[in-house]
């Protein structure tokens, strides 16, 4: 790991804290301040990444939690959504639970490229064990996230291992020109069942005498701190965290596509939507712009959204236009901004900024008409 800085114009410090917890089944605290040092104002965080484990799984809380959001999920979007965090992506494997969450500005340079589960209880059909992964594009560069609960005690040091390895070949980012995960010394040692975060950086290595022509990394990162929060005693866990510093210069520089709403509303209960997209974008019927109430907690929280192939009304230049309902809108001051989402990508790839929109009348939304889920 280096701790190089970057230097240029273009370069992007990125502020990360990982949070890892065992909670044995417990509902969450009344204050997590502490854990995601909320009273800390030098650190600016910029994402979230929450990996819980042994959540309440049983079969009453499952079907639970299949309809609605977990507890976790639901206190932590409920603590940061108004510091204008959102809730990017998440996985879950009976009570193991992976979640990362963003500022809102750097959802467009955000790609989800997949979650995946590994089950290695039960002879690996059981998910009691195993780990969840998120693989993402971070302003062009690959990010896996992987939250893994093994079996304990020293006794079972040889299954820990053979967990452990299963669930790192299993939950590489297939087809990704990345490197493999398994290239580092953790398989030479015996993997811990205490709660803890491993990282690794993985670059082309620095130009030499026999490779004059390599770039300089583009990428840096540093730990800012580490350490365990005592004063949480909900479980026979004690929570772990990390801050880290993560230098960069994007790869990817401008959105895929850029939203502008139109004003004045030019049809009555409608307002109308501009926007233009790069010419790499692979645009579907099944994309969908979303309008929402700035402190949105995750994508699904819009009040209105429109089908880009169903609502488009012109196009010419690379600029489309189409119309969202907004009758069902009630009179407020809140500030509102536009996501488009795009389902082959299966990510955010645009965002507005925040705008005011006048009152519509309240609506009921036409029967039988799909809602888009992510």
């Amino acid at each position: 790991m280096s701790s190089r800085k970057l230097s240029g114009p273009k370069g992007r410090r990125l502020s990360i804290h990982v949070v890892t917890w065992n909670v044995a089944s417990a509902a969450p605290p009344l204050d997590l301040s502490d854990l995601l040092q909320l009273n800390n104002q030098n650190l600016n965080l910029d994402i979230y990444v929450i990996g819980l484990q042994e959540l309440n799984s049983g079969i009453i809380s499952l079907l639970s939690d299949a309809a609605f959001n977990d507890s976790w999920s639901s206190f932590l979007m409920d603590v940061l959504s108004p510091l204008s965090f959102i809730k990017v992506s998440h996985v879950r494997m009976q009570g193991i639970l992976l979640l990362v969450f963003a500022k809102y500005q750097h959802l467009p340079y955000i790609q989800i490229l997949s979650t995946k589960s590994t089950p290695t209880g039960l002879f690996g059909y059981w998910g009691n064990k195993g780990g969840v992964n998120i693989c993402l594009k971070l302003y062009g560069y690959y990010v896996s996230i992987i939250n893994c609960h093994l079996p304990p005690h020293i006794s079972n040091n040889y299954q820990r291992l053979e967990h452990f390895d299963r669930i790192l070949e299993m939950q590489n980012c297939e087809g990704r020109d990345i490197p493999n995960i398994l290239d580092h010394d953790e398989k030479k040692r015996k993997p811990a069942w205490t709660d803890r975060i491993l990282w690794r950086l993985k670059r082309q290595p620095c130009a030499g005498p026999d490779t004059p022509g390599l770039p300089a990394p583009d990428f840096s990162l540093s730990l800012r701190s580490y350490g365990s929060h005592m004063m949480y005693g909900i479980s026979d866990h004690k929570p772990v965290s990390g801050t880290f510093d993560l230098e960069l210069k994007p790869l990817v520089s401008a959105p895929l596509i850029v939203l502008m709403p139109e004003d004045p509303w030019t049809v009555e209960n409608d307002m109308m939507v501009s926007y233009s997209s790069t010419s790499d974008f692979p645009s579907s019927p099944w994309d969908w712009i979303g309008l929402y109430k700035v402190g949105l907690r995750d994508i699904n929280d819009y009040v209105s959204y429109a089908w880009v192939g169903d609502s488009k009304v012109s196009c010419s230049d690379n600029l489309n236009q189409v119309y969202i309902d907004i009758s069902n809108i009630p009179t407020t001051e809140d500030e509102f901004l536009l996501c488009y989402y795009s389902n082959s990508l299966g990510s955010v790839v645009g965002m507005s900024r925040p705008f005011q929109i006048p009152p519509g009348s309240l609506r009921e939304d036409p029967l039988g008409e799909a809602q888009p889920q992510i």
